[in-house]
């Protein structure tokens, strides 16, 4: 396979299928199912604080966007890859320093760690399990993008502020021309979201997930 494109101006890069893989980030059981042990890990002010309006918007907003998002990259030949908080040990041995503080532990295997039945995974497609905030740190996805011929990468996934920043950082930092898909992304709080979509479009091109869809199409 040879380089189509490696744009050193721009970020406005239109995306080029055989060259792009869409990655969805932490979109999984423990945090985006109402039975996952992210919020029975919380006090109950904060659970209630949080819980409902996060998982309602999520179920009814965020997460047709992402099978939407899902259903165009898959049409238009787009690689589909994921990755979601989860220990390769039972015990969480091999976690993150920070996820241990934290108390995140997701064990190897369990229901916690698995893709969300609305977007999960085709019997081909790759899933990283990670064990800390960015999935470029504790798993092996600049090795097999590159395996792949990737040059870009198109984002979606929860947390906005957290690990999906995290992979657009890393992302940008080792040669990757990433979009992130601003509305299939998702934090706890609207004010949230805006400083993170602001604070982070200077490494990243931003659009909508009807934009990119059109744009697949």
């Amino acid at each position: 396979m040879t380089d189509i494109f490696l744009s050193t101006t721009t970020r406005d890069v239109p995306i080029v299928p055989e060259r792009a893989a869409l990655l969805f980030i932490d979109v999984q059981n423990f945090s985006c199912h109402r039975d996952g042990a992210e919020w029975a890990m919380m006090e109950p002010v904060e659970r209630q604080e949080k819980m409902d309006p996060f998982l309602e918007t999520f179920d009814q907003d965020v997460a047709p966007r992402m099978q939407a998002l899902q259903s165009a990259c898959r049409t238009a030949g787009v690689e589909v890859m994921y990755t979601t908080i989860e220990s390769l040990t039972l015990d969480g041995r091999d976690r993150s320093l920070d996820y241990k503080i934290t108390g995140f532990n997701i064990p190897k295997g369990s229901w916690d760690g698995k893709v969300i039945d609305a977007i999960a995974p085709d019997e081909d497609e790759i899933v990283f399990p990670k064990s800390s905030s960015s999935v470029f740190v504790s798993t092996h996805i600049d090795y097999v993008l590159r395996n792949l011929g990737v040059q870009q990468l198109i984002l979606s996934g929860v947390l906005t502020d957290q690990c999906v920043e995290s992979a657009i950082r890393d992302a940008c930092d080792l040669g990757y021309l990433v979009t992130q898909v601003t509305d299939a992304c998702m934090t706890f709080s609207e004010a949230r979201q805006a400083a993170s979509i602001n604070a982070i479009k200077g490494y990243c091109r931003q659009v909508t997930t009807d934009e990119i869809i059109s744009e697949l199409a």
